[in-house]
């Protein structure tokens, strides 16, 4: 009796596991293919219904469904027409770029930045500001964050937008939940940023959230960057703390509790001497071997990369040899991070896009003469073309591949 009792309650609840599962695949397929046709407008810059038709291989049925929610969520727009074959005119879809803005702000050891974008990309803001994140509380970090979030918020109200969300880039270890496990560079244990921030922000009815630095710099790396659509690529950081953005397969990768990418932590031999890739070939490294100053602050750190650039190009033959030692200390730990991961290609952020002209060629001779697979697998060192601005320009560009995936929003009043 008792089998056949469980044998009933199992198809019971199989029954009503089944209708759960129909009713969310139903909504989830109308997601994915708002979603692919978002992508097809972004990728065409304009076309029409008949076109979307034709490239998604959806019915006209369908698309003409799909088309009319994304116009009615401020998503796309019809923005004008032109002559069919048959001599009707054929109303093009584009992108709407007027209504939505997605923020993304990092925060750093000397600065933190600020980047808003639309829908299609575009940078409607990117402020930067000077701020000692490594001398101040988590308390006036907060403050200053939502001091300058709230500026960009209210410019966004004064043209009409509406915010889609507000993400924050840390450098350092931010679990899934959001939390800052530990930001060693900002003095930050187990500091819940999102939930300060909102609180800041007097509870904001967008999502506000955090990740790690290398990761929001690697997404804005591989929308933007000069190696945009990549699917297997490395960001590294090059700012005090060393990390890495892992993109792999087209996705962004965190690790089961969100902590991968610490390259930073790695182990290495340069020249008979063992320590992490972070202790010899960080920023940090660069300046405690080069700085004329002995004690330097948060605030100081880009002026004295800036000196070391100068003298590089000097060419004093100090300065030519340590970068040079930094370089191939760079180069050992991208090619324990290229043997593991094989990517294409591994992005020189941060102070190392400044520095790239010195530590870059002993950088890829190492990673050459250290990994396995010749011809490093593939794999190539390239500068970033995005700067400092990448981690708070990811941050914003995350947002954007939410709705990309099928996750739209609805407007204000709607």
């Amino acid at each position: 009796m008792a089998m056949r009792i469980a044998s009933k309650s199992a198809g019971t609840v199989g029954e009503e596991a089944r209708g759960r599962a129909k009713r969310a695949d139903f909504t989830d397929v109308r997601a994915n293919n708002l979603g692919f046709v978002l992508r097809q407008v972004r990728a065409e810059g304009r076309c029409s219904r008949a076109d979307l038709a034709a490239k998604t291989g959806l019915n006209k049925a369908t698309v003409s469904s799909l088309v009319a929610e994304l116009i009615e969520r401020r998503v796309l727009r019809e923005s004008g027409s032109v002559i069919g074959n048959i001599g009707r005119p054929a109303v093009l879809l584009s992108v709407d770029t007027g209504y939505y803005a997605s923020l993304g702000v990092e925060v750093n050891v000397d600065y933190m930045t600020l980047v808003a974008v639309d829908l299609a990309g575009n940078r409607l803001l990117s402020w930067r500001r000077a701020h000692d994140g490594a001398g101040s509380t988590p308390g006036r970090s907060v403050s200053a964050l939502a001091g300058l979030a709230k500026r960009a918020v209210d410019k966004m109200d004064a043209e009409g937008r509406q915010i889609l969300g507000l993400a924050v880039a840390v450098p350092g270890m931010i679990g899934n939940d959001g939390v800052v496990q530990r930001a060693p560079m900002l003095g930050w244990e187990h500091f819940d940023l999102t939930g300060r921030l909102r609180q800041a922000m007097r509870d904001p009815k967008y999502a506000v959230t955090a990740d790690n630095d290398a990761n929001l710099g690697a997404v804005a790396e591989q929308r933007f960057g000069s190696w945009a659509g990549v699917s297997n690529m490395i960001y590294l950081t090059g700012e005090i703390g060393l990390g890495a953005g892992l993109i792999i397969d087209g996705e962004l990768r965190r690790g089961a509790t969100g902590f991968a990418g610490e390259i930073g932590n790695l182990l290495i031999d340069v020249g008979g001497r063992v320590g992490r890739v972070e202790d010899f070939a960080g920023i940090s490294a660069v300046l405690k071997e080069l700085s004329e100053s002995d004690d330097i602050s948060g605030a100081e750190v880009e002026a004295e990369v800036e000196d070391v650039v100068t003298r590089a190009r000097a060419e004093e033959p100090r300065v030519l040899e340590v970068l040079d030692r930094i370089g191939r200390s760079l180069g050992a730990g991208i090619a324990l991070a290229v043997d593991l991961l094989n990517p294409e290609a591994v992005v020189l952020g941060g102070h190392y896009q400044a520095l790239s002209p010195w530590i870059g060629p002993a950088a890829e001779s190492e990673l050459a003469a250290r990994t396995h697979a010749s011809g490093a697998g593939g794999a190539e060192i390239v500068v970033s073309a995005l700067g400092h601005e990448a981690p708070a320009l990811g941050a914003a560009t995350g947002i954007l591949n939410d709705i990309d995936a099928g996750k739209m929003p609805t407007p204000l009043g709607g």
